[in-house]
């Protein structure tokens, strides 16, 4: 897709986290590494090394298992040119820099605490730190029945008999630099994995849905314990095309009966 094109599409609700970060770079064209590094100018990794968008170098398998160490080691992220889930890695960084560099960290950690067989075979910790980076939504929720509609994947009465409610005591961040990608060509069928912290009344007002500085900080400290995400299955999975706004078809009630895309809780 092409830059235009995509950038018109940013301007879906999804990519909301987004703008302020956006706002950072070239409107017309791909951004440079150091246009990337100077939008992050001050963001730091969990071991308070300055963030840098470089380009990828030519590594051993080996040396590209540890790219999160690099990270944490250096501060480095090797970022494609001109390539939508790199650039969209840079994105979330900027945007979520603590969350980003917790789980970094995280990551980091287990590596140097469990040495080659961790390179080797991610563990399921391991596992769902990656699977909420490249693909996770972050909900922040005030209320627990709320919330409880989503592990049940009671779809419909979430995101249409109470919509409301979603409205007022509710909001959602994409997070996975994956799911970005994902979003500018949006399909049914796409599903995030869930990360769920409590919405503090700067997050439900409007104006705190431009700044995720509140959200940044409370997913960092969500991913600062490990007891948190055991594996992929601690991490509810949401259909993120019903959450109202995010497709044109949110706005029909006949959206939610599609059960291929809104599927109901089978037996586990």
């Amino acid at each position: 897709m092409d830059w235009d094109r995509a950038r018109e599409r940013m301007r879906s609700p999804i990519f909301a986290p987004l703008g302020n970060a956006l706002a950072r770079l070239p409107a017309q064209r791909w951004p440079t590494h150091d246009e990337l590094t100077a939008a992050a100018s001050g963001l730091v990794t969990s071991r308070g090394k300055s963030l840098r968008f470089v380009s990828p170098r030519g590594h051993t398998d080996r040396e590209r298992r540890y790219y999160e160490l690099r990270i944490a080691e250096t501060g480095e992220v090797e970022t494609r040119p001109e390539n939508w889930h790199d650039l969209f890695n840079a994105l979330v960084w900027i945007a979520f820099p603590r969350a980003k560099a917790a789980i970094n960290a995280q990551h980091a950690a287990i590596l140097e605490e469990r040495g080659e067989d961790e390179a080797k075979r991610r563990s399921p910790e391991r596992d769902a730190l990656t699977l909420f980076d490249e693909g996770g939504v972050i909900v922040a929720s005030s209320s627990d029945e709320l919330s409880r509609l989503i592990p049940a994947f009671e779809w419909k009465n979430l995101f249409w008999h109470r919509r409301a409610e979603v409205e007022a005591s509710m909001r959602f961040f994409a997070f996975g630099h994956a799911l970005y990608e994902q979003a500018l060509a949006p399909y049914l069928g796409m599903v995030a994995k869930t990360v769920f912290i409590p919405a503090e009344k700067s997050i439900l007002s409007p104006a705190g849905e431009a700044d995720v500085a509140p959200v940044d900080a409370l997913v960092a400290a969500h991913f600062a314990d490990r007891a948190r995400f055991p594996s992929p299955r601690s991490m509810a999975p949401m259909p993120v095309l019903g959450i109202p706004g995010w497709h044109p078809g949110t706005a029909l009630e006949s959206f939610y009966d599609d059960a291929q895309h809104f599927r109901s809780k089978g037996p586990r």
